[in-house]
């Protein structure tokens, strides 16, 4: 036997999609209005109606009790069909379209009713009241029905009450024009619930393209994975409303960005400062991969604008990734100037293996004094001005390196900082990428040359870094110093331009500050001043210092003895 097919079960409810629910609840909505107003308009209307009948029984009794025919024949006739009470009651009553108009005495006895035969007879209903001198209005049941009735008393020539005039409006007729004003509200409430229809359609329509024509559980699946991917993925994420406020921040971006919470609601400048990471975020500085530096991070930003008016941006870390590089760079250089030493001392091995072979002695040992003692001259040279080791290994390591580029390195007669620094890393960042810079300003220029002078004023260590090269052009003085700027062939593995931006960020963070002018020799002078960079006494206890600065330098701290260049970096 074949299977049988699933049977599909006809499944009742609400529709599933958005556009769907909200019309449906918006046009239920306006159908309950419709009939409640409508219901709200016809209770008053139907009391008023009941109103406006009562009034004009009571006054079509005050009109009959008024003709001295009635009160006349009360008196002086008896009670009979062909009366002069019956005849004048049913003229008016004929003439006012009332029901019934009934005349009585104070005995309850009728003088006048539209049926003839019940004149003679006592009333059904108690006029009392009407006896009593009152006024009565009433909608009732008598004899003929269900009516609206006034009831009046009956007054002769001497004001003496002689018996009362009741008048009823037949209850049909009010019933009728409340009858009849219905289709007319009708009308009106189904205009109403129509304009209300296509209103609810319209916004329904909006509705549906906003949400694009999603069901309810996938708008809550969507949050509910929005939420989970915001504070889970490991890229910051930034949203932005039409006026440029931060909408959005996920834990990553809080984290780069160093906010928190209370930046929501605020615009970018007033939430991180002016500077290139706002321009960046807000997209007044366009492109792709952009890069930026926010504190000591390394960020790459990318931006993108949103249906709304807003935009999203997001941020990634790349800071590890630019040490990376810079270590990269700098563990080349270092095997450049090792096989440059190397083809150097197999050239000197050489040369004393020559003066032993020709066993000239006094030679080869004047040979190697002098060898050994042009490297420890530079290197007593070096730690002689400069008496912290992380900065003295760093020059020394420079040294060779600028050597083997050709550029003579020098530490100015001028330089002396004491053992005492705060913050001893971020200062071998700021010196390894001003040095760097320079070098690769003078590298292959004739007679090229950098200067390095170290100073303190107190607490305050001020540094100056020359060189002999093409120097920089006064409208271009403060763009050195923009995150991305530069003039140089990007590296292999990734931009360059955030040097300068960094040391300027780590001196202004001590309060102090960079600028750059014109050297002497024609070529760029950098200035660093930086306050409180020394401890308060000399030989006192150091204070510990800050988390070490991450070395983006343009060059890295090639040829550098091993622990010295990975102290630098």
């Amino acid at each position: 036997m074949s299977p049988s097919l699933p049977v599909r079960r006809l499944r009742l409810g609400l529709p599933r999609r958005v556009f769907s629910q909200v019309l449906l609840m918006q046009v239920a909505i306006a159908a309950g209005v419709a009939v409640l107003a409508t219901g709200l308009f016809l209770a008053p209307l139907s009391k008023q109606l009941d109103q406006e009948a009562m009034r004009r029984a009571l006054a079509i009794a005050q009109t009959t009790a008024q003709d001295p025919e009635i009160a006349e024949g009360v008196l002086t006739t008896p009670p009979s069909r062909n009366g002069p009470v019956q005849e004048e009651a049913e003229r008016i009553r004929h003439a006012t379209n009332a029901e019934y108009i009934v005349v009585l005495d104070r005995h309850w006895v009728r003088w006048s009713h539209p049926t003839p035969e019940r004149i003679g007879q006592r009333v059904s209903t108690d006029p009392r009241d009407a006896l009593g001198g009152r006024d009565v209005m009433e909608i009732d049941r008598g004899t003929l029905g269900r009516s609206a009735r006034g009831k009046v008393p009956l007054y002769d020539a001497d004001h003496r009450i002689i018996g009362a005039v009741s008048v009823g409006i037949a209850y049909d007729s009010v019933r009728a024009r409340l009858l009849a004003a219905i289709p007319g509200l009708l009308a009106y409430a189904g205009g109403a619930l129509a304009v209300g229809a296509l209103a609810a359609w319209l916004i329904s329509r909006r509705v549906q393209r906003q949400t694009r024509d999603l069901a309810f559980s996938d708008i809550s699946a969507l949050l509910a994975e929005r939420e989970a991917m915001l504070h889970g993925i490991r890229e910051g994420v930034v949203a932005l409303d039409r006026g440029g406020r931060i909408r959005l921040l996920n834990d990553e971006a809080r984290r780069l960005l160093g906010i928190g919470d209370e930046a929501v609601g605020k615009s970018l400048d007033e939430a991180l400062g002016e500077g290139r990471t706002a321009a960046v975020l807000a997209g007044r500085v366009t492109g792709t991969d952009l890069l930026t530096v926010r504190g000591q991070r390394v960020l790459v930003a990318n931006r993108m604008p949103t249906d709304d008016g807003g935009a999203v941006a997001t941020l990634r870390d790349r800071t590890e990734l630019e040490q990376l590089g810079r270590e990269l760079d700098s563990t080349r250089g270092l095997i450049d100037a090792l096989r440059a030493q190397d083809h150097e001392h197999a050239n000197r091995m050489h040369t004393l293996l020559g003066l032993l072979e020709l066993e000239m002695y006094d030679d080869a040992v004047e040979f190697v004094g002098e060898v050994v003692g042009d490297h420890r001259v530079t290197a007593e040279q070096v730690t002689e001005k400069i008496q912290d080791p992380l900065l003295a290994a760093l020059l020394v390591g420079k040294a060779t390196v600028a050597a083997e580029r050709g550029v003579a390195l020098w530490v100015s007669e001028r330089t002396r900082l004491p053992d005492r620094l705060v913050d001893p890393r971020g200062l071998v960042t700021v010196v390894g990428n001003l040095v760097d810079n320079a070098l690769d300003a003078v590298a292959g220029t004739p007679h090229a040359r950098v200067e390095v002078e170290l100073r303190t004023e107190g607490r305050t260590v001020v540094l100056r870094v020359r060189d002999t090269g093409p120097g920089i052009p006064a409208d271009q003085r403060e763009l050195v110093f923009t995150d991305g700027w530069s003039t140089k062939k990007p590296p292999a593995h990734g931009k360059r331009g955030l040097g300068l931006p960094l040391v300027r960020r780590l001196a202004e963070r001590q309060g102090g500050g960079a600028t750059v002018g014109t050297a002497d020799g024609g070529g760029a002078e950098f200035t660093v001043v930086l306050p409180e960079a020394l401890t308060d006494a000399l030989g006192g206890p150091e204070e510990e210092p800050a988390p070490g600065g991450t070395d983006t330098s343009e060059a890295g701290t090639a040829g550098a003895p091993a622990q010295a260049a990975e102290e630098a970096r």
